[in-house]
């Protein structure tokens, strides 16, 4: 059995002498985002690490609701579903339009689309 194929203990996950490569250091350090950048995308991922919310983002990702729409998709009411589009929406991940008095949901961007389609495939996998 290769070290590869053992599940990792203390002894197998960590180097087992202290050596630095210092060019791949150097080429990890230059891609680092900014702090602002940062801190936004820490933002962003943490609305998406809801249960209910990353079922509304799923949902939205197939075509535009309404609030009672959602609601309706994820077992929730009005309110509570209203709450979380607002989260959403401070964070930039939905846009939404009035028509009338119904107010209708769709995702922000194609970024969006694509991390919430990236993520689900990989819990698929």
């Amino acid at each position: 059995m290769t070290v590869l194929d053992s599940k990792p203990t203390e002894a197998t996950d960590v180097c087992e002498i202290n050596c630095v490569h210092p060019e791949a250091v150097a080429q990890a350090r230059a891609a680092l985002p900014g702090e602002a950048h940062t801190a936004a995308a820490t933002t962003f991922l943490k609305l998406l690490g809801d249960p209910t919310r990353l079922n509304l983002l799923s949902a939205l990702s197939r075509t535009e609701l309404c609030v009672c729409d959602l609601a309706a998709v994820v077992g929730l009411s009005e309110s509570a579903v209203s709450h979380q589009l607002r989260l959403l929406r401070t964070g930039r991940l939905v846009a939404f339009r009035k028509e009338g008095r119904v107010v209708y949901y769709r995702l922000a961007d194609e970024h969006v689309t694509t991390l919430i389609r990236s993520a689900l495939d990989h819990a698929r996998e």
